[in-house]
């Protein structure tokens, strides 16, 4: 009997041509045949719909990277009209983007800008968590119930076997190209419920809200790709050992000090893993007789640290600052357990933006109960540290960093287990950090003669005055610091690159958020939080939610996650922005989250609703609001 393509196969077995092509090696070979490539496609688009509803999209810098000659897209198989791969509203003549629209989303419009900034004389708010109706509660437990019988040994078991395989084509789905704005989908079918997947051979463009690229540097094309392309002649692709074995470049030292001078600290160590950064750097800063004390949500890295430590464990509820003080109270009296002899060292562990609930911690207060208790505070920002404030810093690249005194770095780098054991932090993710975190901060050029070519020829311009050493601005990058060899595009300069990233992500972030609200879902997290989590409850509509958002007209691609990342009762989708997406992207979501919704009874959150259409015309009102009623 022939196999028959499961009903989750998103697009038939049949295989079709690519929607990448090869070019030959000197069709772009100049700035004058590329531009007339995007003049080509234009023409091509305008004859395609009759007006001019889109325009090509191509890198217009000063230099195309390898990677972008060798593949481009072949537009004889985009859709020009689904607003993916070319914008739907065409630049005016006076509008000129340094991006790739696919990558980083074009957007002129100033209204479209927001700075997250905590008020000063303001109490930290936080958003209070609505519960879904008694029915919804009901309904998600007895949806459990059918596969009980079937359990032979744990929970767990039964949860993988009789649900997670069941909606499994909605996890780990593979993907190609630059994880931006959009992404490309390896589409595949399973014939056997999931248990295996089969590739079609076909790829499907999509909009891409859930990768962590907070402020959109994770790009083929630009300044941080140009950069990148240099260390990688310079330096290859390898460090070839551990920090503590030769494996310590000049490019680690110049990063943990541009780190350092960012955060206003006296040192930084970087690590080649955002997970080993918490896990291996935890038991060098407390042991038996310590006393950890995490909030109830921390990420498993956090806990894995803790674990291999030795150390005590206290949890407290999430983010209850009460719950917190009463807490130290206890354990400061009672001291260690049998003995009551005092703790050697108190360790408070809370993460800036929770990753699966999208709340911040409430560090104003935290740091008042530091000065009336004494203890110390560890905060992980793998999430708040490129994505919140005027100054945010998300680098684009992987890895992880811990800031503090030169004393207590210094320990670290000796007694962390990731300088003996772990491989260094490669030469391309390095230079990738540097020149992100040089576009975010701006540059101070000095006033002597520079060594790079680029520094020389951006001295000669008028934008860029001589600045002395002595005039320095806090927190901006000294071209002294940064790799002599690297190129630097003037958007570097004065950070105005920097700044446009951060202010278009809090606009995505606070539309997205209060767009949802006022559409009625139940939503977790801050106002000003990239990440969105939409309560689904009910777990079998995860799998409904994934696949109706990447089956539309214009394919999304969302994250799902349920137990155990969750309580059992509070599936959820996860929204990760960026400042790469415009602000019709976010327009794209709602809408789509308004039809899906209805279908899926996902409207319980209580409070005034307004239209779709209405939101979406009243985007900057409804942004600009103070508090959203």
């Amino acid at each position: 009997m022939p196999s028959i393509p499961s009903p989750i196969a998103l697009n038939p077995a049949s295989p079709s041509k690519s929607i990448f092509k090869k070019k030959s090696t000197s069709a772009m070979s100049t700035a004058a045949s590329y531009l007339s490539a995007v003049s080509e496609a234009d023409a091509r688009a305008r004859k395609h719909g009759g007006t001019p509803t889109s325009t090509p999209a191509l890198s217009m810098s000063s230099s195309i990277t390898a990677s972008s000659e060798d593949t481009v897209l072949d537009e004889s198989n985009v859709d020009f009209a689904d607003g993916l791969a070319y914008p739907r509203v065409p630049p005016t003549s006076d509008q000129v983007f340094t991006t790739v629209h696919s990558e980083f989303g074009h957007c002129a419009n100033e209204q479209y800008r927001w700075t997250s900034q905590h008020r000063k004389g303001h109490p930290y708010k936080s958003i209070p968590e609505q519960d879904p109706p008694y029915y919804i509660l009901l309904t998600t437990y007895v949806s459990y119930i059918p596969g009980l019988r079937r359990v032979n040994s744990d929970f767990d078991s039964f949860y993988t076997r009789r649900l997670k395989l069941r909606i499994d084509d909605c996890f780990s789905h593979p993907v190609t190209g630059v994880p931006g704005r959009t992404i490309v989908l390896l589409d595949r079918y399973s014939s056997d419920y999931n248990k295996t997947m089969v590739p079609t051979g076909t790829r499907t463009r999509a909009l891409n809200i859930s990768s962590y690229n907070y402020l959109g540097f994770a790009q083929g094309s630009g300044p941080c790709a140009d950069a990148v392309e240099a260390s990688i002649e310079k330096y290859g692709i390898g460090a070839g050992g551990t920090r503590l074995e030769g494996g310590t470049l000049d490019l680690h030292q110049q990063t943990e000090a541009l780190v350092a001078r960012f955060l206003g600290m006296e040192d930084s160590l970087v690590s080649s893993m955002g997970f080993a950064t918490n896990s291996t750097v935890i038991p060098a800063l407390v042991n038996k007789g310590c006393l950890v004390i995490s909030d109830e949500l921390n990420h498993a890295s956090i806990r894995f640290g803790v674990r291999l430590s030795g150390a005590n464990v206290r949890m407290f509820k999430h983010n209850d600052m009460k719950a917190l003080e009463n807490l130290l109270r206890e354990v400061i009296s009672q001291g260690q357990p049998k003995t009551h002899r005092p703790w050697k060292k108190i360790l408070l562990i809370v993460e800036g933006l929770f990753s699966m609930e999208g709340t911040m911690a409430n560090l104003p207060v935290i740091m008042e109960l530091k000065k009336k208790y004494k203890f110390y505070l560890f905060v992980d920002e793998a999430h708040s540290v490129g994505a919140l404030g005027p100054h945010g810093r998300s680098f684009g690249a992987a890895g992880g960093y811990i800031a503090g005194s030169k004393t207590l770095i210094d320990r670290l780098r000796l007694q962390g287990h990731s300088g003996a054991y772990a491989e260094s932090m490669t030469p391309p993710v390095l230079t990738q950090i540097i020149a992100s975190m040089a576009s975010i901060m701006g540059i101070t050029l000095p006033s002597e003669k520079p060594s790079s070519p680029s520094l020389a020829l951006l001295r000669s311009s008028d934008a860029a005055p001589y600045i002395s050493e002595s005039e320095l601005i806090p927190g901006t990058a000294p071209a002294t610091a940064l790799p002599s060899w690297m190129p630097i595009a003037p958007a570097m300069i004065d950070g105005s690159d920097g700044r446009t990233r951060l202010h278009r992500l809090a606009f995505n972030a606070r539309y997205l958020n209060r767009g949802l609200r006022k559409l009625g879902f139940i939503t977790y997290g801050n106002d000003d939080s990239p990440v969105v989590p939409l309560l689904l409850f009910h777990p079998g509509k995860m799998a409904v939610f994934s696949r109706m958002m990447r089956t539309r007209a214009t394919p999304i691609v969302v994250v799902v996650v349920a137990y155990p990342a969750t309580p059992l009762v509070t599936s959820r989708v996860r929204f990760c922005l960026s400042s790469a997406h415009t602000k019709e992207d976010i327009d794209t979501i709602l809408r789509a989250c308004d039809e899906i919704g209805e279908v899926l009874d996902l409207k319980q959150a209580s409070g005034e609703r307004w239209p779709v259409e209405e939101i979406i015309s009243r985007a900057v009102e409804l942004v600009q609001m103070p508090e959203m009623p």
